[in-house]
């Protein structure tokens, strides 16, 4: 462990922040796996519903810093396109 007060606190929130980042982590990849449970069993309007929370969910962790933008845009348009698929 570090001596110098500063280094203490610095240990102190990059814990707390990864905790938080990983809750968030967590959250996106159950709503993605919804949207794909959703999409595998054929449901269309389903699947619409899920996609829409699951987008909300990736741009929020994105607002948050948890997600590039790029990689929250690429994740959503993947799940579009995934139910966007579906006959």
């Amino acid at each position: 462990m570090a001596n110098i007060k500063s280094a203490k606190k610095r240990v102190l929130v990059s814990r707390r922040n990864a905790e938080r980042n990983k809750a968030i982590r967590t959250g996106v990849k159950t709503s993605i796996k919804k949207v794909e449970a959703a999409v595998a069993a054929g449901d269309k309007a389903a699947a619409q519903a899920e996609l829409s929370k699951a987008t909300s969910v990736i741009e929020k962790a994105c607002t948050k810093g948890v997600y590039h933008k790029n990689n929250a845009a690429r994740k959503v348009s993947r799940l579009a396109k995934a139910v966007n698929g579906i006959a």
